[in-house]
């Protein structure tokens, strides 16, 4: 099988899965009412915005930005919270119909539908690449180190990886596997990073957090009891 055609049929697996993961997800799971959600959401910007301020980013301003894997867009409309310029701002998905619900949703932001193994942007592009979520969908080795590579190679020298994944199977759904950090490491060589566990066990979350938001908090800070990695990975500059 050539590497073309991997990443085609990897790239229908994954629109089969997320079809049937619509039929089967409880509506409102993912609702910004969810306390769950909600928590989960502001633990994982409080550590993100940690990150930003230990690598001196108190600022976004005339950064371009790419979001692989960006669904409706909610992770780029963030971002112009702090500062990021909306002309500088892309977005991809693989799924169009989540494209076209970022752009009803952000018709001031670019989201195109692609293959985030095949990137439609020259060498150098974007000082900074996120990737929430996606990866862990992807199982076939040669197709996620297909599209590490070409987050790298849309990075300009200095640029930064924004990688937020959760690092353990889950046993409820087949169609995802936990990415470590050993994994990420090798998917980026030569990246110097910075990894935060974050995220209450989702099992565990769903129970707390409708209860007590002051205990989400704390049993969020136990970072054994937390599923997913927030990392900053830093592209080396041109010597």
């Amino acid at each position: 099988m050539t590497k073309d055609t991997t990443e085609r049929t990897e790239d229908d697996r994954v629109r089969e899965a997320y079809a049937r993961r619509r039929q089967s997800i409880p509506a409102g799971r993912y609702a910004r009412t969810d306390p769950f959600t909600l928590c989960a959401a502001h633990e994982r910007e409080e550590e993100m915005a940690a990150l930003f301020r230990a690598e001196g980013l108190t600022t976004l301003t005339g950064l371009r930005i790419l979001d692989v894997g960006c669904g409706r867009g909610d992770a780029l409309r963030q971002l112009l919270e702090y500062g990021a310029d909306p002309e500088l701002l892309t977005g991809i998905d693989l799924l169009d119909e989540n494209i076209q619900k970022a752009g009803r949703l952000s018709p001031h932001l670019r989201v195109i539908c692609g293959s985030a193994s095949r990137l439609p942007f020259p060498d150098s592009s974007f000082d900074l690449v996120l990737q929430f979520t996606l990866f862990t969908s992807i199982l076939n080795d040669e197709v996620k180190r297909a599209i590490a590579a070409e987050m790298v190679r849309v990075l300009a020298p200095g640029g930064r990886i924004l990688w937020y994944d959760f690092s353990f199977n889950n046993p409820r759904n087949p169609d995802v596997r936990g990415i470590g950090k050993r994994e990420i490491r090798a998917l980026f060589p030569g990246l110097e990073s910075k990894t935060k566990r974050v995220t209450l066990a989702p099992p565990l979350g769903r129970i707390v957090a409708p209860f007590s938001i002051v205990l989400y908090y704390l049993l969020s800070r136990v970072r054994p009891l937390c599923t997913h990695l927030l990392c900053l990975l830093r592209k080396p500059k041109k010597l």
